[in-house]
């Protein structure tokens, strides 16, 4: 593209940018968005990863196989709840800050937007009806039933990745909108088609569940040994699987990353060299290091540790990966979003980072408090008094967040 061609996208960037400005600094929601999505989307990879451990898990007659099929099938009905719920945080974000770029995306391919919505359902649903048709059975060693069941789950999963990841690559070709608008000298309506995809890209974030579920296979042997009738020779062969998951997974996942800098966009200038560029592929790579170092021979005392360790590996690619974003905008387009106009609204800034921190923090730690117990627990769990109050000073601060955010409503609508 010749200068006037980049002045001419540039124009039409900033003249979609809505006039009423954003609501506070920029940076605050960039950075609230790359640690949301780190969150995201480890939840999607262990939601990946332990979906294709239970599926495996349900072809396969070796028993421990299918003890850790069901066991990691608890884990991604839950990982995908998750997943969903903290979605919508990086969703927000990027559509506040790039709002001229995920827009024309989503209207450029609006019935694949609204098709994302349902696949994601049945998804869902065929999730569920495969751990209701096997859920209560005691006997974890049979053949499950409904095996297709999950196969049409996994697979549809893969789908509405496959439309976010076209969607967020269609943001950073804003020099092909009008192009996708118009073909062949007709305006298409439609919005029927996925425009733009980078296969090597898709296929880093999804191989990524490999380390990822062996991190989760690494804490599960770890949760699970404590326990008075824990089986510590199971447990010592999931830990085993898993620990070479992380290993042989970082490297298939460096090797797709190094695949995906290579076919980098021209628009992204020398990314795929810059410090950001390797940050994200060493970053893959240190954790298998990371594996081989601390998780040698049981390592009772670490594994805890590898969850959290793929959780910062996942937000250092997501920084290099808003990085890249940003780079191909700012520095190719001359696109920047620390220009947005500031209108400060100090409190729907405070109200965010006080529901998140207490509201949120509130609840989520009743829930882990009380996930920690019943899973160390054999038999069943009541709780403490002390438990008990964790969860009514949850429930009164959610209370008094819904009172509070009517009332405010209200006094608004009244002026």
């Amino acid at each position: 593209m010749d200068a006037s061609q980049v002045s001419q996208v540039t124009e039409m960037m900033y003249a979609l940018r809505n006039p009423a400005g954003v609501p506070t600094y920029p940076i605050i929601f960039i950075g609230l968005g790359v640690l949301t999505f780190a969150l995201h989307i480890l939840f999607v990879q262990l939601m990946l990863g332990t979906s294709a451990i239970t599926l495996y898990g349900a072809f396969n007659s070796n028993p421990y196989w299918r003890r850790l099929g069901a066991a990691m099938l608890e884990i991604s009905k839950v990982s995908v709840s998750v997943a969903i719920v903290i979605g919508v945080a990086p969703l927000l974000f990027v559509q506040v800050i790039y709002d001229p770029h995920w827009y024309t995306s989503n209207v450029l391919s609006a019935k694949w937007v609204i098709a994302f919505i349902f696949i994601l359902i049945l998804a869902y649903w065929a999730m569920y009806f495969y751990y209701f048709q096997n859920g209560k059975n005691a006997d974890k060693t049979v053949t499950p039933k409904s095996r297709w069941s999950m196969i049409v789950s996994l697979a549809l999963m893969l789908v509405v990745g496959f439309i976010m990841h076209s969607l967020t690559t269609q943001i950073l070709h804003p020099e092909l909108w009008k192009e996708w608008y118009m073909q062949d000298g007709v305006l298409d309506y439609s919005g029927s088609q996925l425009h733009a995809y980078n296969p090597w890209r898709f296929a880093f974030f999804i191989s990524m569940a490999i380390p990822v579920a062996g991190g989760m296979l690494v804490t599960y042997r770890r949760f699970k040994s404590v326990r008075e009738d824990a089986d510590h020779d199971y447990l010592n062969w999931a830990a085993d699987l898993g620990k070479k998951w992380i290993k042989v997974g970082s490297v298939i996942s460096a090797a797709l990353y190094v695949a995906w800098m290579m076919n980098l966009p021209e628009t992204a200038g020398d990314f795929a060299t810059s410090f950001w560029g390797y940050a994200g592929g060493i970053a893959v790579i240190f954790y298998a290091l990371w594996a081989m170092i601390r998780l040698k021979g049981e390592a009772r005392f670490c594994s805890y540790m590898a969850l959290p360790m793929a959780l910062v590996i996942g937000l250092i690619v997501a920084v290099s990966r808003e990085m890249l974003r940003y780079g191909i905008l700012n520095d190719f387009f001359h696109y920047d979003f620390m220009d947005y106009k500031v209108v400060m609204d100090w409190y729907s800034t405070g109200l965010f980072f006080l529901t998140f921190a207490i509201v949120g923090g509130s609840v989520l730690a009743y829930f882990l408090t009380i996930a920690w117990k019943t899973g160390q627990t054999v038999g069943v769990y009541t709780p403490s008094a002390a438990v008990d109050k964790m969860g009514t000073v949850a429930i009164w601060i959610m209370v008094l967040w819904m009172i509070q955010f009517f009332v405010i409503g209200f006094w608004i609508w009244a002026k």
